[in-house]
């Protein structure tokens, strides 16, 4: 099973994921961006701090995204 083992945030409120065989993927926040915690996530400097967190993605304020949507 393909884990994620890096995260690139963009400006653009894009994240760049790399899993383990080493295929990427792009996933787009933006259509999260106003539901709950995720408006934090309109703060880039915050949206930016994103990292790995078991099999899925977390920032600092606690929103995360189940692996199943990325």
């Amino acid at each position: 099973m393909n884990k994620f083992i890096k995260v690139v945030p963009k400006d653009d409120f894009m994240l760049e994921l790399t899993l383990s065989d080493l295929s990427k993927k792009t996933f787009d926040v933006k259509p999260f961006m106003n539901l709950g915690k995720f408006q934090e996530l309109k703060d880039l400097d915050l949206f930016k701090k994103v990292r790995i967190s078991f099999d899925s993605v977390e920032w600092p304020n606690g929103v995360d995204i189940d692996p199943e949507l990325l």
